[in-house]
């Protein structure tokens, strides 16, 4: 018999965990924001503009003074390697606590329809272009779009996009839908009859508050994206269409803005 109740709770603890660790990165992260050129060096002092953290290591400074404490060494290899990581332990638990707790496959999303993945590559690819206008639309507007996380990541080798693109990607696809789609808004759906709207906005809400570290204007974005991901997982009942498109989405970004430098509605910028 299915342990509803204490999936949501083991859920719900993974979230708040996530936040937290989410909160920790963007603080150590905004610590090679620039505050002025003088301030940091020169091969980080605009992170709007791509630039080759292969060459040297971002190093975050102490933050006051007289600080004893060493400075923060952020590479794309150590990016990418939390990534894996956190995202893979997140994967982990809630793959674990739904097998444990007996949840359905169907609560979850699990189909065996071949098509779905299909459907979630003509998903992932509207969701990119509706992605690239509003960030376009924001730059126009004079709302900033924090791309310095994705650029940190741009791995430096062939190995590192390989990574990228074959494990760090999918995880992040797999980790964030099983958490945010199927576990907030399933499996509460189907195991106590719950709103499927509500409980996509709620989680909308948490997955936005989880990418902090792009801006404002990346919260809202990725909140609204998150609110398109769960209307398709609402709609179609299946965890791999969401998680293709998901993955499909960071994919093609990352090819063109990082590996291919490519501005796609506004060339030549």
């Amino acid at each position: 018999m299915p342990a509803w109740g204490s999936f949501l709770v083991v859920s719900f603890v993974t979230v708040g965990t996530v936040l937290v660790l989410a909160r920790r990165s963007q603080d150590t992260i905004d610590q090679v924001t620039p505050q002025s050129d003088a301030a940091v060096p020169t091969a980080v002092s605009d992170l709007s503009v791509r630039t080759d953290v292969s060459e040297s290591a971002v190093r975050c400074p102490p933050t006051q003074v007289g600080d004893d404490t060493p400075e923060t060494v952020l590479t794309p290899r150590l990016l990418l390697a939390n990534v894996v990581v956190t995202q893979g332990a997140v994967a982990l638990v809630i793959a674990l606590s739904a097998w444990y707790f007996e949840i359905p496959g169907d609560a979850i999303g699990v189909t065996a329809d071949v098509r779905a993945a299909v459907v979630g590559v003509v998903f992932g690819a509207v969701l990119w272009m509706a992605n690239e206008l509003a960030t376009t639309v924001a730059d126009a507007v004079g709302a900033s779009y924090d791309e310095g996380v994705r650029q940190l990541l741009a791995p430096d080798s062939t190995g590192g996009w390989a990574v990228l693109f074959g494990v760090a990607l999918p995880l992040i696809a797999v980790s964030e839908e099983l958490l945010f789609r199927a576990a907030l808004v399933g499996v509460p759906a189907d195991g106590f009859g719950l709103n499927a709207w509500v409980l996509a906005g709620v989680s909308s809400v948490l997955f936005a508050l989880g990418h902090g570290a792009q801006g404002r204007v990346g919260v809202a974005v990725t909140g609204t994206l998150g609110f398109v991901l769960a209307a398709g997982y609402v709609y179609t009942g299946s965890l791999l269409v969401v998680v293709t498109a998901h993955y499909v989405l960071n994919a093609v970004e990352f090819l063109v803005h990082e590996l291919l430098e490519v501005d796609v509605l506004t060339p030549g910028r």
